[in-house]
């Protein structure tokens, strides 16, 4: 049996022993086959895309690697979890699709890109990843840092606000009203343990000069369904709802993620 990770040194919660159990939740259900969806949907319109090359930070399973490398970008993986790095190379490998393309990997937590992988990037994509770390504010400093003067940084992360609603829904008002949302990164519980708002993300940007050039919900009806989608067409009408509403305010601020796309100017005054 494989050794799950729990915390590391810094904080931050890895997922050695966790492959099945994303790919089979968060991948092979419903909720990741929307998630990946609304990526394939958003991403084109709040990126500039050019084949440009790619730093994917905190890439997982190969998800976001493959995307970008199918359209032709140069894409650099990287993952601090030795199994994760390894599922995506075993995969890609085996993808037709990517059998032209070139991903390089390497085996790194964001706090050693700077060293590793400095760039400077044009492009950028951290999906998923900022919940995860002890110190998300200062994850958006080195991301920053990293990135080409006038790139784009790609930002997914878990909402806190969507949680609290959720956490009341269920009828968890105690946990909702003292705000304890964060999970504990033990066993195989996959809660976010730094889940961040909206408000946060726009102050941390702020503060290293980042510009929020775009925003969207991602899953902002999904979660709240009492019967979910059962069919093919009421899968499709559901994406449908999701596509419309993404980035309208105020239905966008309850997406369970968030998507930023974030810019760095060309010079910083």
């Amino acid at each position: 049996m494989q050794r799950i990770e729990e915390l590391s040194e810094e904080g931050d919660r890895y997922f050695d022993g966790l492959v099945d159990k994303f790919a089979r939740s968060l991948y092979q259900a419903p909720r990741g086959e929307l998630r990946l969806a609304m990526l394939d949907h958003l991403l084109p319109q709040m990126l500039d895309l050019s084949q440009q090359a790619v730093l994917d930070v905190g890439g997982g399973l190969g998800q976001q690697a493959a995307w970008f490398a199918k359209r032709g970008h140069a894409v650099t993986m990287t993952e601090p979890s030795a199994d994760m790095l390894a599922y995506a190379q075993h995969w890609h490998a085996a993808c037709d699709e990517l059998s032209s393309q070139v991903i390089t990997y390497g085996q790194a937590p964001l706090q050693h890109l700077a060293d590793e992988h400095p760039g400077p990037w044009p492009l950028i994509t951290c999906h998923a990843v900022l919940e995860w770390l002890g110190d998300p504010r200062a994850a958006l400093a080195s991301l920053a840092a990293l990135l080409a003067p006038g790139g784009q940084l790609s930002l997914m992360v878990f909402n806190r606000d969507a949680l609290r609603f959720s956490n009341a829904l269920k009828g968890n008002v105690d946990k909702a009203l003292n705000d304890r949302l964060e999970g504990q990164g033990k066993r195989q519980r996959l809660t976010p343990i730094s889940p961040v708002t909206h408000d946060q993300i726009a102050q941390w940007s702020a503060d290293h000069h980042l510009t929020i050039e775009s925003v969207a919900g991602i899953r902002i009806f999904q979660d709240y369904l009492q019967h979910p989608p059962t069919s093919d067409a009421e899968r499709d009408k559901l994406l449908a709802l999701e596509k419309q509403y993404c980035q309208y305010d105020p239905h966008w601020r309850l997406g369970r993620y968030l998507l930023y796309t974030l810019r760095k100017p060309e010079t910083v005054i």
